[in-house]
């Protein structure tokens, strides 16, 4: 199956993708948006922090951006990228369904997931009763009694986040965290409570949380459980490039580390923006990346087209030397003349009257 070809192939339909297809789009560029359909914050009621768009429902916000993206030209297409190859035309990428499409550049926009521990009832809670980020949940729940579990030693900086929207904090240990002599020291004096003991489940009543219950029977109240998920870029499809994810400094999980500026990758040609290679990145975050990603291919696409332009006019095969060529070897005839008659005549050769 012959595959279409485009400037740019992104891989992710999220912020990232589609602000980074518009971008391009509006640079004239043919751009390719290949998006699975699963978006990290499907289960989320609203988007906030997000100016101009604080409460809207990620799925509208998404479809909006395709619109948009649709308005300039671009296009946008359900699938799964399983794999990606480099060519001699740029980037070769593979569909489930065996459709191909080959990008002179490859932008990667394929998100993370959220790793959770397997405690009975979080999973059905989570982007609902359990939350993860307090600038993104805190004010839907200020105020409200505020459970923190304990997934490791970020969990210890999540509570006293969280304090900040309200004063009914409990860190639930969770036979994983052990706060050091300081960190005591500080959930102390932010009136953190702290309980010992494995969580054993998040409870629901009609499908709302109420509560976590410890395996030795204990059960708590909470309106909220903040929980830190490890957070696992969605890599496959780079790594079929050669290129692993990267252990994050800060212990959250794994991303594809990228330049400062402008999502750039280790393979020449491939860039990644958003949550996969931004393991924290808000939605209006991942938006910008996307946008400053657009904007350094396409520059990366004219420098090209640049130096394509210059070897065309200065290379071996420039329009000078196919002249100089042209001089050597045909000489006069080059102008299409006789070379028969010029050499009689430059013999001294006299030429026929001509009959009137």
């Amino acid at each position: 199956m012959d595959a279409t070809h485009y400037d740019v192939v992104i891989i992710g339909g999220g912020a990232a993708g589609l602000s980074a297809a518009t971008t391009l789009a509006r640079a004239l560029r043919s751009v390719l948006v290949i998006d699975s359909g699963t978006p990290r914050n499907a289960p989320a009621a609203g988007v906030h922090g997000y100016l101009s768009r604080d409460g809207l429902s990620p799925l509208e916000l998404l479809s909006i951006g395709r619109s948009e993206v649709l308005s300039y030209g671009g296009t946008v297409l359900d699938g799964e990228a399983v794999s990606a190859r480099r060519t001699t035309d740029g980037f070769d990428v593979v569909l489930g369904d065996s459709r191909r499409f080959v990008g002179r550049r490859l932008l990667v926009t394929t998100g993370l997931t959220d790793e959770l521990p397997p405690i009975e009832g979080l999973r059905e809670q989570w982007g609902k009763g359990v939350v993860h980020c307090p600038y993104c949940h805190g004010w839907e729940i200020r105020g409200q009694r505020i459970g923190v579990l304990g997934t490791g030693p970020l969990s210890i900086h999540q509570a006293l986040m969280f304090r900040q929207w309200s004063p009914e904090i409990t860190l639930f240990l969770n036979d994983t965290v052990e706060p050091t002599d300081e960190e005591w020291d500080k959930l102390a004096a932010r009136s953190v409570r702290v309980v010992e003991g494995a969580v054993a489940s998040v409870d629901a009543v009609d499908g709302v949380l109420a509560g976590v219950t410890l395996r030795q029977g204990s059960s708590f109240s909470v309106a909220a459980l903040a929980v830190g998920s490890r957070m696992e870029a969605r890599s496959a499809l780079l790594e079929s490039l050669g290129l692993l994810s990267q252990v994050h400094p800060s212990g959250a999980g794994r991303f594809i580390e990228t330049d400062a500026v402008g999502g750039a990758t280790a393979i020449p040609g491939v860039y990644a923006a958003g949550n996969v290679t931004n393991l924290m990145a808000q939605v209006i975050t991942a938006a910008a990346e996307g946008v400053m990603a657009g904007a350094r291919i396409n520059a990366d696409l004219i420098d090209e087209e640049t130096r394509w332009a210059v070897e065309g006019r200065f290379g071996p095969f420039s329009a000078a030397s196919e002249a100089a060529a042209s001089r050597t070897v045909l000489g006069p005839r080059r102008h299409g003349l006789d070379g028969g008659l010029e050499a009689a005549a430059g013999a001294g050769s006299a030429a026929a009257p001509v009959s009137r």
